[in-house]
């Protein structure tokens, strides 16, 4: 089912798994802008017009979180739907995504029905 045509920004440092989340958006009809790093990321995001982010949290340089502390910080992007998508699983390291205010979070693996119910929330 096509959910429509908004752009979702994929930061994620593994390849193979940037790869497989950018092909699951496209099966879903969404553009996307994908990124091996946050300060790749975080560079273009003032010429980007995004509706949503997929963010890794455990990535060299800066990590998920600092991405999304600094996305908070950008007036365009304040109110940007923000999901984790991560291998951290502990009730701990949840709560901590959204302490740091992340919308939503996403464990590793998942499959991508699980993706798209989170992507619906934000853009049905």
């Amino acid at each position: 089912m096509v959910l429509g045509k908004k752009t979702l920004l994929v930061v994620e440092d593994d390849a193979d798994s940037r790869n497989a989340i950018c092909t699951i958006l496209e099966s879903l009809g969404f553009n996307h802008v994908g990124f091996a790093s946050a300060k790749e990321a975080l560079a273009a995001l003032p010429g980007l017009k995004i509706d949503l982010a997929l963010v890794d949290i455990m990535m060299p340089e800066m990590n998920g979180y600092e991405l999304l502390r600094e996305i908070r910080q950008m007036p365009n992007f304040a109110e940007l739907p923000v999901i984790m998508v991560t291998a951290k699983d502990q009730d701990s390291e949840i709560l901590e995504g959204y302490q740091f205010g992340a919308d939503y979070y996403i464990t590793k693996p998942f499959t991508s029905k699980q993706l798209e119910y989170g992507i619906r929330i934000f853009l049905s």
